[in-house]
């Protein structure tokens, strides 16, 4: 096979200015708010950012909570079909993605790709060269077969374009059978694994089908992807396969519980090129025929580009900021990742019918209820109301809220039932729409009726112990989180009770909201004293965590606030914590952070411990439970701490490379964390304040939707600038170092006087404090 040929590369390129410059002219051409910047705020996106490392990030084209998501599939095993390392090479295209999660993968589903000549196989991955990825846009080129492959999409509709460098016979496959995350082990937990697929060559220009597949991470049942591929010109031949078997001209494959697949070939000259719009569906070949035609009714690829271009830049004009290009970057890449997830499939649910909002792949609130969902709030508090909408209506027919709710099954629960949280942080921060007292209806039951099977898929598991004694013995998996997020959860369910009057259920969890208490054992550890730890149903403290036999001999691994048991002795899942140790465990109490310092021997013991947990890596920058925790300096009276180890987090951890994401992006979890961070406020999600740190950035305007702005300056911010030294809001003195949501919402100007040493400010007025 010839290399590519100069004029083919050179029609990529053009390609790929094209593309730049019709998102350009459409941002231009729309109404912007006042005094937001000529620039483009999408081109500052780089989707590429936590691609590397930990972060599992999506790099393909993607519609704000859009359903499709084509991208590259480079590694069976990868979250998101992506890994960086450029000799992996990719084998698909496939339509169906998540972003940012870990443990096993989800979806891949629906592959294409291209081939040359006689197509004589399934596999024929190829290397990859120039990978371009942008808002809207993917490209690359596969080394073998010579093809440029680029990706756009609508929000239930892709678009391929494949650009071949050398002349002759070459087509397209569509591959029904294959996925991510397949397991050679039967029914193996967090595998995907394979049901069924059906193809049908319906004409020269249009194949349909299916791909049925159950499991992923969270263990769900069989879900179905119906696709429609609909091709710019006709083929001259076309055949299909099942199992291993080619058939050339056969134009069926029908489900035997058999992985099967079609092939499309044309002719063509040097540069040819074949577009394929892809339509997805959760209900039928012919919805997904409609969203393709619907959603992409022309060849225009540039045109779908444009228009997911001004789908992300009217929600990035919610938010204005001043800052250098490296922190736009990051700034607005964190913004983009926050809003891939959840997936909107309004129309699309294949349980039920209902007029309410659907959404799926929370996943899960266990990562966004702290940042994720907060910040949608800010941008887009209507998509906030659908959201909380869409989970009510899980619960009606469901029977429970969503937790880790995947491919249209709430499979799976990591600590509490946090849907409370999100629910109360809608009520406190006064959204309108949402049906409060079904939320209540809905909370209630997570909290007083006990899930049964593997109490795992939905609900409280461990909640028979929990409400006989207080707490979430060892006799259940993850006891320790479980009843710190429980204990949580019961305040944010006694705040919904409380405004809608509903006084003694109100006072009830109130009361249990307390039960953190109940797991704090006075043992000391590396200068501090007291730690959530575990205990028998008996009431007894347990010492040691028993391991496997080896040898005839049974092992044992002493329980201390820095002991990790699992994997060493128990499954992943089956710890006394959830991916952490007491040490990071025992600062989550965001309801009563007065009554944790209380219990850790005052303020000044309580800074003490916080400066252990940061000065001896105990704090893991990569997980959700110490979202809050830099900012717990608030509560002793110095703001300025949290400041600094907070802008010590992001410093030493973020960035603009491939690998600056420090750990799972968990459907925007680390990103929308940075986010509130780089603007200096952060939320206590399910309270209606944020805690105020110093700004990283010069400048933020949110552009709310009410139509005021909150403004927040950091004058004379510098390298060395870096404290807070005064305030004003709206010019007039301002020495809290919290703000309410409310005040937020009347608009105004909170301006921050900047320099070298910290001060005093903020420091006599702590956070609120409900219980």
């Amino acid at each position: 096979m010839g290399a590519p040929t100069m004029a083919w590369v050179d029609a990529g390129w053009r390609a790929v200015r094209v593309v730049a410059m019709y998102c350009a002219v459409i941002v231009a051409a729309m109404s912007t708010p006042s005094g937001v910047s000529a620039q483009p705020l999408q081109s500052f996106v780089d989707p590429f950012i936590g691609s590397q490392g930990k972060g599992n990030v999506f790099v393909g084209p993607a519609c704000p909570f859009g359903m499709v998501k084509p991208g590259p599939d480079c590694d069976l095993g990868a979250n998101s079909g992506y890994v960086a390392d450029s000799t992996k090479p990719v084998f698909g295209f496939s339509q169906t993605h998540v972003s940012g999660t870990g443990g096993g993968p989800k979806y891949g589903n629906v592959s294409l790709f291209p081939f040359v000549g006689d197509y004589t196989g399934v596999h024929q991955p190829s290397l990859r060269a120039d990978e371009r990825a942008r808002t809207g846009y993917y490209a690359v080129t596969l080394t073998r077969p010579a093809v440029r492959v680029e990706l756009t999409t609508a929000p239930r509709a892709a678009l391929h374009r494949y650009v071949f460098a050398n002349a002759g016979k070459h087509g397209i496959r569509i591959d029904a059978g294959s996925f991510l995350g397949e397991s050679p082990v039967p029914n193996a937990r967090e595998a995907q694994q394979f049901v069924g697929s059906e193809v049908r060559v319906v004409s020269d220009t249009m194949v349909q089908g299916y791909s049925r597949v159950l499991g992923g991470w969270n263990n769900g049942s069989a879900y179905t992807v119906y696709f429609c591929a609909v091709f710019s010109r006709p083929a001259h031949a076309c055949g299909t396969w099942k199992g291993g078997s080619l058939a050339p001209g056969a134009g069926v494959q029908t489900d035997t519980g058999e992985k099967t697949g079609a092939y499309l070939t044309f002719d063509g000259p040097a540069g040819d090129t074949v577009q394929v719009k892809v339509g997805i569906s959760y209900i039928s070949a012919g919805r997904a025929e409609y969203n393709a035609q619907h959603e992409i009714p022309a060849w225009d690829f540039e045109g779908v580009v444009a228009r997911a271009c001004d789908a992300w830049e009217r929600l990035f004009q919610r938010i204005e900021i001043e800052g250098t290009a490296a922190q736009k970057t990051m700034f607005y890449t964190a913004l983009y990742h926050t809003m891939l997830m959840p997936v909107d499939k309004t129309g699309e649910n294949p349980g039920w019918r209902s007029s309410a909002p659907y959404y799926d792949d929370f996943y899960t609130l266990w990562d966004t209820f702290r940042s994720s969902l907060p910040l949608i709030t800010f941008i887009a508090p209507a998509r906030q109301v659908e959201i909380v909408n869409a989970m009510l209506d899980i619960y009606e027919h469901d029977g429970y809220l969503p937790e880790g709710r995947s491919g249209d099954c709430n499979g799976r629960t990591q600590g509490g039932s946090n849907a409370e949280v999100v629910i109360a942080d809608a009520y406190v921060k006064g959204l309108k729409g949402i049906n409060y007292r079904l939320g209540l209806e809905a909370m209630m039951k997570d909290a007083m009726i006990p899930p049964g099977g593997n109490e795992e898929k939905e609900g409280r598991g461990g909640l028979t112990d929990y409400q006989r004694l207080g707490y979430v013995s060892s006799s259940f998996v993850r006891a320790g989180t479980r009843t710190l997020e429980y204990a949580y959860n019961d305040f944010c369910l006694a705040q919904v009770a409380r405004g809608l009057g509903r006084k003694g259920e109100a006072e009830h969890f109130l009361k249990r909201s307390a039960n953190w208490q109940n797991l704090w054992r006075d043992i000391p550890d590396h200068g501090a004293r007291g730690f959530i730890m575990p205990r028998d149903p008996a009431g007894a403290w347990v010492d040691s965590v028993q391991c496997d036999i080896v040898n005839g001999v049974r092992r044992y691994v002493r329980y201390t606030p820095l002991a990790f048991e699992w994997p060493i002795c128990i499954c992943w899942w089956c710890g006394f914590f959830y991916e952490g140790t007491s040490w990071e465990y025992s600062f989550f109490v965001p309801h009563d952070v007065p009554g944790l310092i209380k219990r850790s021997g005052g303020p000044a013991a309580f800074t003490a411990r916080l400066n252990t947990y940061f000065d001896n890596g105990y704090y893991n920058v990569s997980n959700e439970p110490g979202f809050l925790t830099s900012c717990l300096y608030h509560w002793v009276g110095r703001p300025d701490l949290s400041s600094q180890r907070t802008r010590e987090i992001v410093v030493q951890n973020f960035n603009t490379s491939a690998a600056g994401i420090p750990g799972n992006d968990d459907s925007g979890a680390m990103s929308s964390w940075l986010a509130f961070h780089m603007m200096g406020f952060f939320p206590n999600a399910g309270q209606p304040y944020y805690l105020l740190t110093a700004p990283l950035l010069d400048r933020s305007v949110v552009h709310l939707d009410n139509g005021r702005r909150f403004e927040i300056v950091a004058e004379g911010l510098s390298l060395v600038n870096v404290h807070i030294q005064s305030a004003t809001w709206n010019g007039k003195p301002f020495d809290r170092s919290w703000i309410g949501h409310h005040e937020i919402m009347q608009g105004g100007s909170l301006k921050f006087n900047m320099g070298p040493k910290p001060s005093s400010w903020g420091s006599a007025s702590t956070p609120p404090s409900y219980p």
